[in-house]
């Protein structure tokens, strides 16, 4: 009976190594699998990104915190009216958010801060604005190239967009996702509409 027991002993001893590795091993795998699925959706899915300023108010505050979804464009191009996070084209380590004015190809003349695209008598309606449009509100007049977009901020008395840049537009290989929901700070939580 003493050797038996001697026997059940050597095994436990045994297999109290193998069952700390495959523990170790378990967790290892779980951190791994964890990683590799915020990896895929940080760069992937979803974007973060912020608004320091009031370029976009009242759409988006100073201090919002939103996401963006990555996929919105990989069907379809952006629309007028969407909101984008973007590389900045004058220095494309920064991260924007604007708002889609002229599509493609499109001519953009801007007079009296009202919008005009492609010889339309009617000004583009911009129910969106923070308020009335006084400053820089042109003369402009945009060529959208054909991979490109031209973008402004809805703060148009307070925004540093196309109407400033070196580089004017946005080309479409540079948009990162639409900007889809604010869920920083809790008072401004929820979808952004257009």
């Amino acid at each position: 009976m003493g050797e038996y027991n001697q026997e059940e002993k050597d095994q436990e001893k045994k297999g109290k190594p193998e069952s700390v590795i495959k523990e170790i091993f378990s967790w290892v795998l779980s951190f791994t699998l964890a990683f590799l699925a915020a990896f895929f959706v940080k760069h992937y899915l979803i974007i973060n990104a912020d608004v320091p300023t009031g370029s976009m108010e009242n759409t988006i505050m100073p201090g919002d915190r939103l996401v963006g979804n990555r996929l919105a464009y990989w069907r379809n191009d952006p629309e007028r009216g969407d909101v984008i996070i973007f590389h900045y084209p004058d220095n494309e380590e920064e991260l924007f958010v604007k708002r889609v004015i002229g599509l493609p190809g499109e001519t953009v003349k801007i007079e009296e801060g009202k919008i005009y695209i492609d010889d339309s008598e009617q000004a583009m309606p911009e129910g969106y604005l923070k308020e009335v449009w006084t400053e820089e509100t042109g003369p402009y007049l945009f060529e959208v190239p054909d991979d490109s977009y031209l973008v402004l901020g809805d703060n148009r008395n307070d925004s540093w967009d196309a109407r400033y840049w070196s580089n004017t537009y946005v080309s479409k290989d540079k948009i990162l996702g639409e900007a889809v929901l604010i869920y920083f700070p809790f008072s401004h939580f929820g979808k952004l509409s257009d």
